[in-house]
């Protein structure tokens, strides 16, 4: 399979944003530095609503994935997850096409150059 995306939802905890924000440079940092086959990997904050959390993720494949969530930093994260969250909507994105992202291979189509 080819290329493919998550866009997750975290609604907060009241309070616990911060903590939640620190747990995450933590977990990305980890991403950043044993995972090669993750190619992006942000989370983001939503304007106008200061308790929730929107990550992009893109795999390079599934396996690359199952990869990921058997890392120790992303393990840590999912263990603890619930204690800053109130729920969390996931939604599988299938890769069309893109810009600025290393590592895409031709499975994904490239804008031709202007």
């Amino acid at each position: 399979m080819s290329q493919f995306g998550l866009v997750v939802r975290f609604a907060l905890r009241p309070g616990r944003a911060e903590a939640f924000d620190a747990l995450m440079r933590d977990t990305v940092a980890g991403i950043a530095d044993n995972e090669p086959r993750t190619l992006a990997y942000a989370v983001h904050t939503l304007d106008g609503e200061p308790d929730v959390r929107i990550f992009y993720e893109l795999y390079s494949s599934e396996d690359a994935l199952a990869e990921h969530e058997s890392q120790p930093t992303t393990r840590y994260f999912l263990d603890r997850v619930e204690d800053y969250v109130t729920s969390i909507d996931v939604q599988r994105l299938c890769l069309v096409t893109a810009t600025g992202i290393a590592n895409l291979t031709d499975d994904a189509e490239r804008p031709p150059p202007s």
